[in-house]
């Protein structure tokens, strides 16, 4: 077994083992895979050891690694495995048509314009590009997210729109290491997530938690876990 392959068992033990903590279904999580950076070899290994579901940060470095094989699919011997391909960086106005064309998911909409390009370069032959809205929950000046009071507002925008399909919402907190203090801004983001749902808009997804703190995220509703570093080791600087 490789050593991916090991780490993302390792992974998916810890994912079952938060659940079941949380008193939750590990079915209902979804581990998505970080692969910004690393070589497509990396990818392949996963995919080997049937990691489906990959995150980019990169929006060209994404759709270089997809158009190894037409539609993203990997063919390896007799198993063809179609790859679910994630975006889950900061995304400028520049790049939404590469996303739009390429992506079935995107994370990181903060502002309306983009989900609105988003929108209109969605190719009308594929299905509903699927959309969080990023909040900045820890209110650091360094990090990407629309304020929480301005949640509600967007993603109320969002769900009006064509060829998008809001699902949820995503944040990326200060990394602390007491486990308590890291269920906080988690539980913020649910919190949040449920008053827009009281408020009419229907949500179904919370992508949150990552290498470290994956655990504190899970028993706070996390239903998407972005892992990297556990996986495939600490990222290369592209």
């Amino acid at each position: 077994m490789s050593a991916i392959a090991t780490n993302l068992q390792a992974v998916r033990e810890r994912i079952a083992k938060a659940a079941r903590t949380a008193g939750r279904d590990p079915a209902e999580i979804t581990l998505l895979a970080v692969s910004k950076t690393k070589p497509l070899a990396d990818i392949l290994c996963a995919a080997d050891a049937g990691q489906t579901a990959f995150g980019e940060n990169y929006a060209q470095e994404g759709v270089d690694k997809m158009n190894v094989a037409p539609q993203g699919h990997f063919l390896r011997g007799a198993v063809d495995r179609a790859l679910d391909w994630h975006f889950i960086g900061p995304l400028q106005s520049n790049k939404t048509r590469l996303v739009a064309e390429h992506y079935r998911w995107v994370h990181s909409i903060e502002r309306l314009k983009i989900a609105e390009r988003l929108s209109g370069q969605r190719p009308s032959h594929l299905s509903a590009l699927q959309v969080c809205v990023q909040v900045n929950v820890s209110g650091e000046a360094s990090k990407s997210g629309c304020a929480p009071d301005e949640a509600l507002a967007l993603c109320q925008a969002i769900s009006r729109l064509p060829n998008l399909r809001l699902r949820g919402l995503m944040a990326i907190p200060e990394a602390v290491d007491d486990p308590k203090a890291q269920r906080l801004p988690f539980h913020q983001l649910r919190e949040l997530s449920d008053s827009i749902q009281a408020a009419g808009v229907p949500l179904d997804t919370l992508s949150m938690g990552m290498s470290h703190d994956l655990e504190a995220a899970i028993a706070e509703g996390a239903t998407i876990v972005r892992i990297g570093t556990a996986i495939f080791g600490e990222r290369n600087t592209p």
